[in-house]
């Protein structure tokens, strides 16, 4: 069952069918669930996902610079404060108890697909309006509430990545994913309408469609590192 997030990630993601499927339901996504995912491949993930949130945090600041309405700059302020405070926090706890202090991860050299990913969505906001930089931000914060939602129901009883999944399968996860998906809407409907008329529907379909398959990479990423 597909979550609802909004009319309009629904269309963009109906309009990147092939390299969605390929993002959830990556090898690495289905080692998390089953609980093969080597130890070593979590963890290089782990530590690059740290450095993606860094710039991740940076370009949902950059959002409440380009809001329109208060009620956009709470949500992109709320959806900061959720990824510095809460979960980089899982991150750090995980990490430390391999042996990895906070320093260590905010030093980590970004692996290539880490920086391809990351600067793509700050171009997309410094080049781009907000509608721009929603459509390269929401496959990561959709992505990984569908994926939460899923692995939660299927994933195998002794799997060692139950935290993870349960951070993200939660009810304060999934209430970030209908906020944000409820706040494009209406930024979608402030500003031009009708996506499916609108002109620059073809160029966000094709911002949402990249992230997706950097979001493919950074998966790929992860299992090279073991």
């Amino acid at each position: 069952m597909v979550p609802d997030y909004g009319k309009t990630f629904a269309l963009w993601r109906e309009g990147a069918a092939a390299p969605w499927h390929d993002y959830t339901h990556h090898a690495f996504v289905q080692g998390l669930g089953d609980g093969s995912l080597p130890r070593s491949a979590f963890l290089h993930y782990l530590i690059q996902d740290y450095v993606f949130l860094v710039h991740f945090s940076r370009a949902w600041s950059l959002a409440v610079v380009k809001s329109e309405t208060l009620e956009e700059m709470k949500i992109c302020a709320g959806t900061v404060d959720a990824l510095v405070n809460h979960e980089m926090s899982l991150h750090v706890k995980t990490c430390a108890a391999e042996g990895i202090d906070e320093a260590a991860l905010f030093a980590a050299t970004e692996a290539v697909e880490n920086l391809a990913y990351t600067r793509y969505v700050m171009d997309a906001g410094l080049q781009g309006d907000f509608l721009d930089l929603m459509a390269a931000l929401a496959p990561c914060v959709m992505g990984y509430g569908e994926i939460g939602l899923r692995l939660m129901v299927s994933k195998a009883d002794d799997t060692p990545y139950a935290e993870w999944i349960t951070t993200y399968a939660s009810p304060e996860y999934q209430t970030v994913c209908t906020n944000v998906g409820a706040m494009i809407d209406d930024a979608v409907a402030r500003r031009i309408g009708n996506l499916s008329h609108s002109p620059s529907a073809a160029a966000l379909q094709g911002r949402f469609s990249m992230a997706t398959s950097l979001e493919v990479g950074f998966w790929q990423m992860g299992l090279n590192g073991a």
